[in-house]
């Protein structure tokens, strides 16, 4: 029997927004006939995945009846309990992949854009790969890398550092480390905030970085009300108040000068 694959689907960036994007304006057709066709499912939130299959199924009908899809969540650290462990000390996730054994493709989603890419669904590629599995990715946002498009910052060098500490006096002296690697590197780096911290993130990264430093925030990619700026941080201090507000996933770019 040959194997299935495992199919890294796209997602809309629009999740937890007042707004819902038209499908076919953030992925190609064949995205959706594919994610149309699988039966078999590995996500971090199953409620959310049926909500993008009702919205596939508006545009593709869906193979499957959903209540007959296959839906997996990915599994979270435990709280104070054991977890079933692999060689490297991480989860085990082979089982989730016995369906591609017996011949099926699984799709692989992300909360948000493409799956794998600052998402836990990585390890599950790291372990398609261990058993054989052939991995196909197909074509989707990501708010990473449309962040850095649109910043006009360094797109040959760039570093993604993820969530930055919680604790002001920790982050701001993250902040300030990333500064100076990005002065002596000449790379551009990129961090994303849980939006209802956006506006700490925003003001620590103004107060702490250097006033020579250009600083881009891009925030609601591809909905309708996209945000996309990028000034020196002198020029951020320049105009006190900048806000984001805690409704939109925000994209925090930066390049010492």
């Amino acid at each position: 029997m040959t194997p299935g694959k495992l199919v890294l689907v796209p997602n809309t960036l629009d999740l937890g927004t007042d707004c819902e994007v038209d499908l076919r304006e953030v992925l190609p057709q064949a995205v959706i006939d594919r994610a149309a066709r699988l039966g078999h499912w590995v996500c971090e939130n199953a409620k959310t995945t049926r909500a993008l299959l009702k919205r596939v199924d508006r545009l593709t009908p869906l193979a499957l009846p959903l209540q007959q899809i296959q839906i997996t969540e990915l599994p979270r650290p435990p709280k104070g309990g054991a977890a079933v462990r692999g060689a490297a000390g991480t989860p085990d996730l082979k089982p989730l992949l016995a369906p591609a054994l017996a011949g099926h493709d699984i799709g692989l989603l992300s909360e948000a854009g493409l799956p794998a890419v600052a998402d836990p669904g990585a390890a599950l590629v790291q372990a398609a790969h261990a058993m054989g599995l052939t991995v196909e990715p197909l074509a989707g946002p990501s708010s990473l890398l449309l962040a850095l498009a649109a910043s006009g910052l360094n797109g040959q060098s760039f570093a993604f550092v993820g969530y930055l500490p919680v604790e002001a006096s920790t982050r701001a002296a993250r902040i300030r480390e990333l500064d100076t690697l990005s002065r002596r590197l000449g790379q551009s780096q990129i961090a994303i905030e849980t939006p209802y911290r956006n506006d700490a993130l925003l003001g620590a990264l103004i107060e702490h970085l250097q006033p020579s430093t250009r600083l881009s925030i891009a925030s609601g990619l591809t909905l309708p009300n996209c945000r996309c700026e990028t000034r020196s941080v002198q020029q951020w201090r320049a105009q006190p108040g900048a806000a984001l507000g805690g409704r939109l996933p925000a994209v925090f770019s930066w390049l010492a000068g």
